[in-house]
């Protein structure tokens, strides 16, 4: 999952609060037949209207009176924020809490239909599109297996699976489509002798914008990010990555990647390319010296299937997201010693760099193999010499295999609903009052 651009996420405009085109027969973002103009206004007012709704996806649930508190807010301005995206039918009001001394409070969560987004996964053996409310979660699925990815199958794949999709809407729920999110790898010309395609077929993604190429197909704004990049934003915007200020995210699929998140918002780097694991030098002392290779040519699934070839076993089950795996496995061992080894020695020596505060591994994996995998990594983090170094804790992601789709979903959110793309980890230090509430 190498790296090689950051977002492409246009932020909003701040002269009319109308969002860029991105291509012809564009609706307005959420602004639906009622008139509802969504968040989508400049100025001072939308960064407290995205900031309220970041704060509430965080904390699930918050009444005016803990708003105010986390925002420094006065409470005659918190309400009338609060009430205009009620209006907008962006937030739900729950009923009063009582019990407590003074007025019951009255707790605000996300509507779920609020707004939808869709995401596309590029993968090797098959690509994932979903669809997700307003609260992220998963309201459409459709996955398509090829033998490796062209632009012809992706575009003809992300065409028809979203018009299936929007034909199962009511038209107040198409109105409030924010986007398409496209999270996938880069450099897929360099696949050949992975995923096993022609040369002059990879190639075809050398000079080709996929984003372009989507864009006049869907009637909806599109987006691009990096896979990987994209499963770890879905990880801190949508799962529990805010609990932690700064942490290395990895996931394993086809071939593994990461992302990185500093001072609680995602870093990307000079050129995008910041948390690109895969990349990562690890020694291999093999007969002839102490060689070097990739980590991605040890903790990749792609590896595991060469494994399992080797020794005859079928590796279709890698590919399956369904049903039970075949754990009495001597290459399933096998890969998870070797994996479990070079991503302690990657999350030691990232933690030299940046000084982490967590490391979290997530994985297009059954979730019993990704806990024998963390569970690995942890024993081998336990045999590192650590010295000068404060440890860092270690957990398996709260996403799963579809990180990557709803990362790609996420990208929309992010950009009709943070004052710029990273507003939603900018935040986070107003996040220090007496609330705890896990994520969703």
């Amino acid at each position: 999952m190498s790296k090689e651009a950051p977002f492409s996420i246009p932020p909003p405009q701040r002269d009319n609060g109308a969002l860029p085109e991105q291509g012809p027969g564009d609706p307005q973002s959420l602004r639906g037949a009622s008139g509802s103009r969504g968040s989508n206004q400049a100025g001072v007012r939308l960064y407290n209207e995205r900031l309220i709704l970041s704060l509430i996806r965080r904390h699930i649930s918050l009444p005016k009176v803990e708003i105010a508190r986390l925002t420094n807010l006065s409470a005659q301005a918190t309400t009338v924020i609060v009430n205009r995206l009620e209006a907008d039918g962006l937030l739900l009001k729950g009923e009063p809490q009582r019990g407590r001394v003074g007025q019951p409070t009255v707790p605000f969560t996300l509507n779920p239909e609020g707004a939808f987004s869709f995401g596309l996964k590029i993968g090797r053996k098959s690509s994932d599109l979903v669809m997700i409310d307003f609260c992220a979660r998963i309201r459409a699925k459709i996955s398509h297996a090829h033998a490796y990815p062209t632009p012809a199958i992706i575009t003809r794949f992300a065409r028809d699976g979203v018009a299936s999709m929007m034909a199962a809407l009511a038209p107040a729920q198409i109105d409030r489509i924010a986007g398409l999110g496209i999270a996938a790898p880069f450099q897929l010309w360099n696949w050949v002798s992975e995923v096993g395609a022609p040369r002059d077929i990879m190639e075809q993604w050398r000079d080709l914008d996929i984003q372009a190429q989507i864009a006049p197909l869907v009637p909806m704004p599109v987006y691009l990010c990096n896979d990987a990049t994209s499963a770890c934003a879905a990880e801190l915007t949508f799962g529990k990555g805010w609990h932690n200020r700064d942490f290395l995210y990895i996931f394993i699929g086809t071939f593994v990647g990461g992302g990185l998140v500093v001072g609680g918002h995602l870093f990307l780097g000079r050129t995008g390319n910041a948390g690109a694991i895969g990349s990562m030098p690890m020694p291999r002392l093999q007969a002839d010296g102490a060689q070097r290779q990739q980590l991605i040519r040890s903790a990749s699934i792609f590896v595991l299937e060469q494994k399992m070839l080797a020794i005859g076993r079928d590796p279709a089950q890698l590919w399956l997201r369904s049903g039970p795996w075949d754990e009495a496995n001597a290459a399933l061992d096998e890969w998870i010693a070797d994996a479990a080894n070079d991503l302690a020695q990657t999350i030691v020596s990232a933690n030299a760099i940046v000084d982490l505060e967590a490391a979290v591994i997530d994985a297009a994996l059954p979730a019993e193999i990704l806990a024998r995998l963390v569970a690995a990594t942890a024993a081998a983090l336990a045999q590192l010499d650590q010295q000068g170094l404060t440890p860092v804790s270690l957990r398996a992601g709260t996403i799963g295999p579809d990180a990557r789709a709803i990362g790609g979903a996420a990208l929309a959110f992010l950009a009709n609903f943070a004052q710029d793309r990273e507003v939603l980890f900018k935040e986070a230090p107003v996040l220090q009052g007496d609330i705890h509430a896990e994520g969703h």
